[in-house]
């Protein structure tokens, strides 16, 4: 288990204050200038080696991501984009963090902002998430008071300036080049690339987008060094994360933990474990709602961490770790997580657009019974057609859980097909 000493976020569960001077107890924004003084290549040198990778997702390595915006400016300014709009099922460390922790957000978001050469930040926060936005609002507002965002912010010599803009609600908002379209006012429909965001983003200038966990926790990587934050996790998956454990678990919360612990223990330490014991463990989602299901199976020996979880087909994603026990009809959950992926495409693109439906009806035909063998071989097939075939990774969020699905439970899928009684033609019915 992670030392309390290791864990980044001191204040996760809110029984301290969110306030500047709580988060300064806590050592946020102490010695903030002289970090920047290092200069803009140092800092992303030191995030590269830190190993730190997205915690949105996809795991791409952030220091990788900021060495991409360019060095000297053309002329137009840069912008660093926050990505607040948590709205994957079962996800909820992001709220968490700005909930309890908004200043590690507001430093790191600085911090960043001047790896990058930006003066300018947005944060672009889930509509639904009202009380966190004026929480952060209102943290954002005590960092102005106090001279740490402006004009040479906290000391630096840096210009840093800070905006909260609220999305409407839409998932598909998360996906990067969405969340930009809606930041500009336009409908949130993903842009396709080349030209990357670091070339051609907000307003057609340079922009790096990252998530909220992913920039909190740079003040913290960059004070405690490089080799404290790599010697945590796994070769290639350094550090923590936080876990959002969700479902028949006997205490569902979100937890700080290394990457790479295995979930049986996530489950077991922190969580109480399974409702009604380990043995009535029935399935999981790792990673939030896009992720691809495992079984029990799966999950005796499974380590959480990007690599492992790609190893089995699956993905730590979000984080969002969604228990269910053998109560649970894990077709008829796959079933409304294709639902909410139908309601939530937005449409762009013919086979997202087409392939979302179509996969909600054959998995409700399953659900009751009325499908046939041929049916979900042919559904199978289609959302090898959706997955891949998107101009951004939606069609492998709505595709994943089906196929996951038939990979770790096909005998009960099967089952349910040979089950399956086609109704007969009225002229035989009448005989």
């Amino acid at each position: 288990m992670l030392n309390d000493a290791d864990r980044i976020y001191q204040n996760l569960y809110g029984q301290q204050d969110w306030h500047l001077a709580g988060a300064r107890a806590r050592g946020d924004w102490s010695g903030t200038s002289d970090i920047l003084a290092r200069g803009r290549d140092a800092i992303v040198e030191e995030v590269k080696s830190s190993g730190l990778r997205g915690r949105g997702g996809a795991g791409f390595p952030t220091g990788l991501k900021w060495s991409f915006m360019p060095k000297q400016s053309d002329g137009r300014p840069s912008y660093l984009v926050v990505n607040a709009d948590e709205s994957e099922p079962g996800t909820c460390k992001d709220r968490d963090i700005i909930r309890n922790e908004p200043h590690k957000l507001i430093e790191g978001s600085l911090i960043a902002g001047f790896a990058m050469g930006a003066n300018t930040g947005f944060i672009y926060i889930r509509g639904e998430y009202y009380n966190e936005a004026a929480r952060l609002q209102a943290a954002i507002d005590e960092a102005y008071e106090a001279g740490l965002l402006g004009k040479n912010a906290a000391g630096s010599g840096w210009d840093f300036d800070l905006v909260l803009h609220r999305g409407a609600g839409a998932y598909i908002c998360g996906e990067e080049s969405a969340l930009l379209e809606s930041l500009e006012g336009k409908k949130g429909m993903p842009r396709m690339k080349p030209p990357f965001p670091a070339a051609m983003g907000l307003y057609g200038c340079p922009t790096t987008v990252n998530n909220v966990e992913s920039i909190a926790g740079v003040p913290t990587i960059l004070r405690r060094g490089a080799p404290w934050f790599a010697a945590l996790g796994r070769p290639k998956n350094s550090g923590t994360k936080i876990f959002c454990i969700s479902g028949h678990v006997n205490r569902p919360c979100n937890v700080e933990e290394e990457l790479g612990t295995p979930l049986k223990d996530l489950l077991e330490k922190h969580a109480g474990g399974v409702r009604g014991g380990w043995d009535n463990l029935q399935a999981v989602i790792p990673g939030g709602a896009s992720m691809p299901i495992l079984n029990k199976e799966m999950c005796e020996t499974q380590l959480m961490d990007f690599d492992s979880l790609a190893a089995v087909k699956s993905g730590l994603g979000s984080g969002a770790v969604i228990v269910m026990d053998k109560s649970a009809d894990v077709i008829k959950a796959i079933w409304r997580l294709s639902k909410f992926f139908k309601h939530e495409s937005c449409g762009q693109c013919t086979p997202c657009r087409e392939g979302t439906g179509w996969m909600m009806r054959m998995m409700d035909r399953i659900v009751q019974g009325k499908a046939s063998m041929a049916d979900i071989a042919l559904m199978e097939q289609v959302t090898t057609q959706v997955a891949g075939h998107t101009i951004c990774a939606f069609g492998e969020a709505s595709a994943w859980p089906i196929q996951g699905l038939m990979r770790a439970f096909r005998p009960l899928v099967e089952q349910r097909a040979t089950d399956y009684q086609p109704p007969q033609p009225l002229a035989q019915a009448a005989e």
